[in-house]
């Protein structure tokens, strides 16, 4: 079963983030860096905000973090999440990729043990053409 429903409408992949969508359909987690200051970036835009060069390259990270900051939505802001509610919305610091900050989702924690610092790792949800990441509490 998928963390959230299948239903729910998704973003449609731009110009500047269809590599970042193709990683994840490998089940890569990929993110953007500057090729000529090596600046991290996401979400995934043309121009590096610290040099603006328009260079850039993917680079492979490990999917491991650390939750940064969460929440807990307890409101269905969409009718496929009536019965979904409470769920986690949780924002992972990626340490390998310069700090990167991804919105997702925690899988296999109840809403009442996530914590800012659990440490997590990737997991990748597919959804019919789409591959979401997803994350869990690292095991050791």
């Amino acid at each position: 079963m998928s963390y959230l429903p299948p239903d729910l409408p998704f973003l449609v992949p731009g110009q500047d983030d269809v590599p970042w969508w193709e990683a994840l359909r490998r089940h890569e987690l990929v993110i953007q860096r500057c090729a000529a200051c090596a600046t991290w970036r996401h979400p995934p835009v043309p121009l590096c905000p610290a040099c603006h060069a328009t260079a850039h390259r993917w680079e492979r990270v490990s999917g491991r973090g650390r939750v940064f900051s969460y929440t807990i939505a307890h409101h269905p802001v969409h009718p496929a999440l009536v019965d979904r509610v409470p769920y986690n919305i949780v924002l992972v610091e990626l340490p390998d990729a310069g700090g990167v900050r991804l919105v997702s989702n925690l899988v296999d924690v109840p809403v009442e043990e996530v914590a800012v610092g659990l440490e997590v790792e990737v997991l990748f949800e597919d959804q019919g053409d789409v591959t979401l990441p997803r994350f869990r509490r690292v095991r050791r």
